[in-house]
């Protein structure tokens, strides 16, 4: 039985190296929301080939099956490789684990950011994005190190306004510093997850997800939406038609909450007046309403109104 995806495991003693102390970035105002992507399976499509590295190394390190290990770590992928190893060998010795954490970071990059591609619309996405004046930022498990040379080497990453790894912090951390350093303006993950999901829904962000289908595992569009996420799908072409539709949806994207006494002003301005009472058709005011005096009824014979 797989175990289940915890975003709280994310504590301390499940990944080892805290966030580093860096200076912070100022915030300051963009003029359209901000879109924050996955790099592994979401930007590259390279979850196939991460996911036979990481079989190979629990399979040398803990003696489980190939198969077996490539699906579990499918099943927990999203999150750093060191919290995976906590929450599928919890009876392993933390000396254990950091030992197949090391190996799997130096394989990955030799054996698969070294072939690892973007997916075909990604160039294609980021332009328009930022032509429609979308920010666009990284989170991402990998190193921020590692992220940037890859983004560097697909000539992508000048279109990203910043890059957040795993020396930054976890998913939900990386949401939190991406929401002070653009204040005010609503944050959208693009991932490709199930923990994605978990961490936009902590933080009342919207998901965006690419759904996938590996060997063996499916995460399909409608997993996605019955989880949670606003839209998804097997291709990010119509991402930014997504983005606009979310954008103008009534209560997509709210702002923050206002202080009790504005709530209590904005109620009172909301109240609507007592309907006022209308008075009889044949009383004199009316008649005087309509115009003076006039002929009135009386059974089915007209006589002119008294003077």
């Amino acid at each position: 039985m797989l175990p289940m995806v915890n975003p709280e495991s994310l504590g301390a003693g499940n990944v080892p190296a805290a966030a580093s102390a860096e200076p912070p970035v100022l915030p300051r105002t963009v003029e359209r929301g901000v879109v924050v992507f996955d790099l592994d399976g979401t930007l590259l499509d390279d979850i196939k080939l991460i996911s036979q590295v990481a079989a190979d190394v629990l399979y040398h390190e803990f003696g489980t099956p190939p198969e077996e290990g490539r699906i579990h770590y499918l099943a927990t992928t999203g999150m750093p490789f060191e919290a995976q190893l906590a929450q599928l060998y919890p009876d392993s010795s933390l000396e254990a684990r950091q030992r197949a954490a090391r190996l799997f970071h130096e394989r990955k990059v030799r054996e698969a950011y070294a072939y690892a591609r973007p997916f075909p619309e990604v160039p294609r996405l980021l332009k328009t994005l930022e032509r429609e004046r979308w920010t666009l930022v990284v989170s991402t498990g990998a190193e921020r190190e590692t992220a940037e040379l890859l983004l560097e080497r697909e000539g992508i990453r000048i279109w990203f306004d910043g890059v957040l790894g795993s020396g930054q912090g976890t998913k939900r951390e990386h949401l939190r510093e991406y929401g002070r350093r653009y204040p005010g303006v609503p944050r959208h993950l693009v991932g490709d997850s199930r923990f994605d999901l978990e961490a936009a829904q902590g933080e009342r962000v919207a998901m965006f997800a690419r759904a996938a289908t590996y060997p063996g595992w499916t995460l399909s569009p409608k997993d996605f939406r019955l989880w949670g996420a606003v839209w998804a799908d097997f291709s990010l072409s119509e991402l930014p038609g997504a983005l606009a539709a979310h954008e103008k949806a009534p209560g997509a994207s709210p702002g923050p909450m206002p202080r009790a006494g504005e709530r209590d002003r904005k109620a009172r301005g909301r109240r609507k007046s007592p309907p006022r009472r209308r008075k009889p058709r044949g009383s004199p005011s009316a008649r005087r309403h309509r115009g003076g005096p006039g002929p009135r009824r009386s059974g089915r014979r007209l006589v002119p109104a008294p003077l």
